[in-house]
């Protein structure tokens, strides 16, 4: 009851604040309960919809002050040159608020559209994210933004991630909970098989980072918008490549002609070269698999059930990756 109480509160707060600097009357307000932590609700004006998001004091700590702002530039930017994202509002050049409680939230307007479930992307959607994801990494990296001396993720050695999955081998044995151990052990047969030197060869460059389908709104036949760039980062841009695939087009297996629908759209934006997916997937699972498969995976909430879920699959298809995909 207090949590609700609370929400509220923050609520009345952010709408208060939100009318008084952007001269609107708020009708109608809607939770949108989606995310961690962050507080987020769509608002009906007498001038529009909109997207109140809020920024939890805890999360916010995990946040770079300079990184965050400058991700929101790159979304006004983005939007700007016809990318399908939400338009950030700013007020006095500010586009991270405060309220008069002192709460940190901006305002987007407010994109029409639906999620879809995991692997469920038609070939019509899958398409067009691969087209916007394509335009979307060509004008992050048009020189606008400077190029950084390294990535964001580095990749580790491999005696250093094998080392890694014998340590979760004997938490998880420790912890009696024997049906986890074949996972773990698939994942350090895949870390054995890697060619690591692929991931040395990959471009760097600026990406969105989360580009799953909790970030996605489409309508039956494209993409209507790409959500929170909070995360955007000098990375590489195959990572979002990879996570679009793999969230949109791995239900029980990977649909390849949803794979390869995503990669026309996006090449049609952004050179590829051949075995671009193939690798993107390889590295993706080497980033990500030491996030989700641990002696813990068992209590997983959804999400991290499913990006599970997903790193077993690029575990168990790493040696014949390239085979399964045509090596696109």
């Amino acid at each position: 009851m207090e949590t609700m109480l609370s929400e509220e509160m923050i609520r009345d707060d952010l709408i208060k604040t939100f009318q008084r600097l952007f001269d609107l009357n708020v009708l109608e307000s809607t939770v949108i309960r989606r995310g961690w932590l962050n507080l987020k609700w769509k608002v009906t004006t007498d001038s529009g919809q909109f997207l109140l998001k809020q920024y939890n004091k805890k999360r916010y700590k995990l946040y770079n002050p300079e990184e965050l702002l400058l991700a929101f530039s790159q979304q006004v930017r983005l939007f700007d040159k016809g990318l399908a994202c939400p338009n950030l509002l700013s007020h006095n050049k500010s586009i991270l608020l405060e309220s008069d409680n002192g709460e940190l939230f901006t305002v987007m307007e407010y994109c029409q559209g639906k999620l879809i479930p995991p692997g469920k992307a038609n070939v019509h959607q899958i398409y067009d994210l691969g087209r916007e994801t394509g335009k979307m990494h060509r004008l992050l990296n048009d020189g606008t933004l400077s190029i950084k001396n390294n990535p964001q993720f580095i990749p580790p050695r491999r005696e250093e991630r094998l080392a890694h999955w014998n340590s979760v081998w004997e938490q998880t044995k420790e912890a009696g909970k024997t049906e986890l151990l074949s996972d773990i052990e698939t994942q350090r047969r895949a870390t054995e098989d890697i060619d690591i030197e692929i991931l040395e060869l990959l471009q760097s460059g600026w990406a969105h980072r989360d580009l799953w389908v909790d970030n996605l709104l489409f309508n039956d036949s494209r993409l209507t918008a790409i959500l929170d760039f909070d995360r955007l980062k000098y990375d590489y841009p195959q990572l979002d490549v990879a996570r679009a695939v793999i969230s949109c087009a791995l239900d029980d297996n990977l649909d390849v002609s949803l794979a390869s629908a995503f990669m026309e759209g996006y090449s049609e934006e952004h050179t590829v070269v051949k075995g671009y997916l193939t690798n993107s997937l390889k590295l993706l699972w080497y980033m990500e698999s030491t996030w989700w498969i641990n002696a813990n995976m068992d209590e997983h909430s959804i999400p991290p059930t499913r990006f599970a879920k997903e790193m077993i699959w690029l575990a168990e298809n790493q040696k014949n990756m390239s085979d399964l995909l045509g090596n696109i």
